[in-house]
């Protein structure tokens, strides 16, 4: 698992509390490699493994990242690992929109906030931990609908619109981050269609086999992100390992 990673080394999961988050956690604890797993997210997370931790902070805010700051004590981050997002809320009355007439700003803004503003601070944030000339893999989870070359049926303008804007906020950093650390890659997933609370209004409409279960995806995906090289230009990968149009 991620062997460009030294034996014992530091990632942080965030959106740990999400199924896919949850998964990532448990792939990662699965093998003797990492010495310290921090898995983010706003409610606590019952982990038994000692290298593991659950840290409570809600990292669309500034004082959570904080926090994730200090429990790292100013120790170089290996893995970055983001599974922070979100499509609909029922209780903000937000739905993926079908047409021009379903836009609303308040939905746009909070979209915007939580799958690319937040990803982004969140790389501002740990950028003491990243630097350096230790070996670094960033990944964060987009969406092969956040790709504008492969937007061919329209619809859903808030989440494809915000994760067009976290792909290229990533692209942005990933240069910046390089001449920081230039054993540093950053890579953005794309999961596929996964049982978790964010695809389940949809999974009707799913052709049978490809609704996968989070344990596959995390599996998969850290097998993609595994064959990065260090040092790389940033891609969009899909858990399959092929490429996804910018």
């Amino acid at each position: 698992m991620l062997s460009q990673l030294p034996e014992g080394f530091t990632a942080v999961v965030t959106g740990a509390g999400g199924g896919i988050g949850a998964a990532v956690v448990q792939a990662l604890l699965a093998s003797s490699r990492p010495g310290r797993v921090i898995a983010v997210s706003r409610r606590p997370q019952a982990l038994e493994d000692p290298r593991a931790a659950s840290l409570t902070a809600d990292l669309t805010q500034e004082d959570g990242r904080d926090r994730l700051v200090a429990a790292l004590e100013g120790a170089p981050l290996h893995l970055l690992f983001n599974t922070i997002g979100t499509l609909h809320d029922a209780e903000l009355g937000i739905h993926p929109e079908k047409k021009l007439d379903d836009l609303d700003a308040a939905a746009l803004t909070h979209l915007f906030q939580v799958n690319a503003v937040t990803p982004a601070l969140l790389l501002q944030a740990l950028q003491p931990g990243l630097k350096g000339r230790h070996p670094a893999l960033v990944a964060s989870l987009s969406a092969r609908v956040g790709s504008i070359e492969d937007n061919r049926l329209g619809g859903w303008y808030a989440y494809r619109a915000s994760k067009a804007a976290h792909n290229m906020l990533m692209k942005t950093a990933a240069v910046e981050l390089r001449r920081l650390n230039p054993s540093l890659t950053v890579a953005c997933l794309h999961p596929g269609t996964t049982d978790t609370e964010l695809s389940r209004p949809f999974q009707a409409r799913v052709p049978q086999g490809k609704l996968f279960s989070a344990a596959f995806v995390a599996e998969r995906l850290l097998e993609v992100l595994g064959q990065r090289p260090l040092g790389d230009g940033p891609s969009f990968h899909d858990w399959a390992g092929e490429p996804v149009p910018w």
